[in-house]
């Protein structure tokens, strides 16, 4: 994809060592499907710093509390996680918990329940958008939460999709591990607001041909979705997880971001 005269001038100084990049944050992402399949995507409000007017996939930053060991799993453990993702135990609990977290936060959707067979059935009322709220101004931790309500973070509804990192030329850049989960059977996605300001569920080639604005690497993973008739098709896929860095090259003077 061609870049934008301001991204490519700093693209430039970038190749040339001018401007060193900025450090990535760790990040998780989660690819909410339904049957159809058709996917839960977000419109990032325009005035965001970061993608704005993008439809993105619920996800977030990594907080530091979110690799707590008090928090209570079920499923594949963190070393488990952290061969897939290849990263270290404590990364990998806090991927799988920022995945939960951040869900929860941005689509009302909680990947947790009573026990390890179990999943919370609703998360509408009052209470549960208290401490939805009460997560996402970090007022409350999610282990906090969880023990609060007595449930277990259900790491078993996740599934290890991919692994991207943003380019080096950008101001804001993020080491985001990427997986897919069902709605859980009961639940709603709610229009919740905050950094979006619409939601949708489309399938995945209704999405890439809707006119909308896409980052590459939703583009690329609604393309892989795309391919399979079914959500049960999707967490059948054997996947083997590579790091996918864009990265900025220089076409008959044209800057442009290439993924190969």
């Amino acid at each position: 994809m061609p870049l934008p005269a301001e991204l490519a001038d700093r693209a430039r100084d970038v190749l040339a060592g001018r401007v060193q990049p900025v450090p990535a944050r760790d990040a998780a992402t989660v690819v909410l499907l339904r049957p159809g399949p058709e996917v839960y995507l977000l419109r990032r409000k325009a005035t965001m710093a970061f993608a704005a007017g993008a439809y993105v996939f619920p996800g977030g930053s990594v907080d530091v509390r979110d690799t707590d060991q008090a928090v209570a799993w079920a499923g594949p453990s963190p070393a488990e996680w952290g061969k897939v993702f290849k990263a270290d135990e404590r990364l990998a609990r806090g991927l799988v918990c920022a995945a939960v977290r951040e869900t929860f936060e941005e689509s009302g959707v909680l990947l947790a329940g009573p026990g390890p067979g179990s999943v919370v059935a609703d998360t509408t009322g009052d209470d549960w958008e208290a401490d939805r709220l009460a997560l996402i101004d970090r007022s409350l931790g999610f282990a906090d939460f969880l023990a609060r309500r007595g449930l277990v973070l259900r790491a078993d509804l996740l599934k290890a999709w991919a692994h991207w990192i943003t380019p080096e030329i950008e101001r804001k850049r993020f080491d985001t591990r990427f997986f897919v989960a069902v709605l859980p059977e009961g639940q709603r996605t709610r229009d919740v607001g905050g950094e979006a300001d619409a939601v949708v569920w489309r399938r995945p080639a209704e999405a890439l041909n809707g006119g909308f604005f896409l980052m590459p690497p939703t583009h690329h993973t609604l393309t892989e979705l795309s391919a399979y008739g079914s959500v049960a098709d999707v967490l059948a896929a054997p996947r083997e997880i590579e790091t996918i860095m864009p990265r900025a090259v220089e076409i008959e003077g044209e800057m442009r971001l290439v993924t190969r």
